[in-house]
């Protein structure tokens, strides 16, 4: 079926159809002084003389489609004999940027003068909510996917505090100002830690990792040993033996990319409709969380940090051992929004990789139970094909996992189950202020175009 843009509202298809994707590309800049803002001194030290004016409903909602709109079915062209790795998808709904295994694992949260709402992603609705949200896509329906998207868990702005390092000192003037409309993408590390280990250590991949912290003893996967008779390949010239900060690194890294490709969406979007916006620090352990409400719990930092028995002792005597905070998972009315796979929403990591394991295999998981509307033109002769995963697999991952755990007292053992790096931060410009201090050629028609609408009447 072809894309349509004949449900987009009426105050956004002039503005959508007016701009390429090229212009798009070429004039996308960080543009941060909006309506109503002050820039306290220096060279370009300005107090904007009209009121802030807040984004409106269908401007946040196209925003938030180009941050993750749900588009469709992953196509999932992959290969599914049994070493063919085709299994490692673990969701095959698509949004409109690319994640690793289908996962769709970042969460986009919006902040605005008046609430927060949290973006649900393609794994939170139903089956037949999910292909009632690929159809308004397809219309264009933006506002309407964005009402049916979030869930709104604050009243009020929630802000993190500005000062260094919370934030840092570029952004205080504007971090968080009266009218702007910000999107936090929020990271969960889990489902992909956990279904790439089901992958590295299967008896394709064969990869043995080693703690780096505990003399590069095995981590927890010492009895799967070649050498001792398993699958995986522990002899380290045979190039699969890797540590957990590098296995951890690899999955923080895939995460990330796909919140940056989010981020790039969403300042052609703002680009496009004429808007101000630009990318920010929100790159703190618990900052973020915190002003958002999250469900906290705390260690102390030696743990946290993976210190040695040593340095613990010391920061202990000189009673340097603090307590830091860490996010465990959002949670509003009793509902969990955001959970991931490991305690205290798991009794134990083995009951959160067998989550995994049944969210993949399970009778009702991608590959079994939600089959319905799939890009396959025949979904289940497709899904009975797809191998399923080795006990032996399952089991060296659910060691490895309650390694971690039970050594670290968390889930990944380097960071959070929650991560923040970056938000975006959208606004109407103050086009006065530019033609104050730049030249004419920095802002465009659009951006112009949207200054006398919000400024007509004042």
């Amino acid at each position: 079926m072809e894309m349509s843009t004949s449900g987009l509202p009426d105050g956004l298809r002039g503005r959508l159809a007016g701009s390429t994707f090229f212009d798009a590309l070429r004039q996308r800049r960080s543009r941060r002084f909006g309506l109503g803002m002050k820039m306290p001194g220096g060279p370009l030290a300005y107090q904007s003389r009209h009121q802030s004016a807040p984004l409106t409903e269908d401007e946040e909602a196209a925003l938030a489609f180009a941050g993750c709109g749900v588009t469709g079915h992953a196509l999932a062209d992959l290969c599914y004999e049994p070493s063919g790795g085709g299994n490692v998808m673990a969701g095959l709904a698509g949004r409109v940027v690319s994640s690793g295994d289908g996962i769709q694992t970042v969460a986009l949260a919006v902040v605005n003068d008046t609430s927060v709402h949290l973006l649900k992603r393609p794994q939170d609705f139903s089956a037949g909510e999910l292909a009632e949200l690929i159809e308004l896509g397809r219309q264009g329906a933006v506002t309407e996917c964005y009402r049916r998207s979030r869930v709104r868990f604050r009243t009020g702005r929630a802000c993190p505090p500005t000062e260094p390092l919370f934030n840092i000192n570029a952004n205080r003037w504007s971090a968080g100002a009266a009218g702007s409309s910000y999107f936090l993408p929020i990271n969960d590390v889990t489902l992909m830690y956990i279904n790439g280990a089901l992958e590295v250590f299967n008896e394709h991949n064969r990869a043995f990792v080693l703690d780096e912290r505990a003399n590069f003893r095995p981590a927890g996967v010492g009895r799967f040993a070649r050498g001792k008779g398993g699958h995986l390949e522990d002899d380290p010239r045979q190039g699969r033996v890797a540590t957990i900060e590098l296995f951890e690194r690899l999955i923080t890294e895939f995460v990330t990319v796909e919140q940056g490709m989010m981020l790039q969406n969403l300042g052609l979007m703002a680009e496009t409709l004429g808007l101000g916006g630009f990318s920010n620090f929100a790159n703190h352990e618990f900052g973020w969380f915190e002003a958002l409400g999250f469900r906290m719990g705390s260690m102390p930092a030696s743990r946290y940090l993976g210190a040695n028995w040593l340095v613990t002792l010391a920061l202990n005597l000189l009673r340097r051992n603090a307590m830091v905070p860490y996010p465990l998972g959002l949670e509003f009315e009793g509902k969990s929004l955001l959970k991931p796979f490991c305690p205290p929403y798991y009794a134990t990591m083995t009951e959160a990789v067998r989550a995994v394991v049944d969210l993949k295999l399970g009778p009702q998981g991608v590959f079994r139970g939600r089959l319905a509307g799939q890009a396959w033109s025949d979904p289940a002769g497709v899904a009975a094909q797809v191998p399923g995963l080795s006990e032996s697999a399952i089991a060296a991952a659910t060691a490895y996992c309650e390694y971690v755990w039970s050594n670290y007292g968390r889930f990944p053992a380097y960071l959070s189950p929650f991560h923040t790096v970056l938000g975006f931060q959208a606004c109407h410009l103050d086009v006065e202020f530019y033609d104050r201090f730049y030249r004419p050629e920095s802002l465009t028609q659009a951006h112009r175009d949207d200054f006398a609408r919000q400024t007509r009447g004042q």
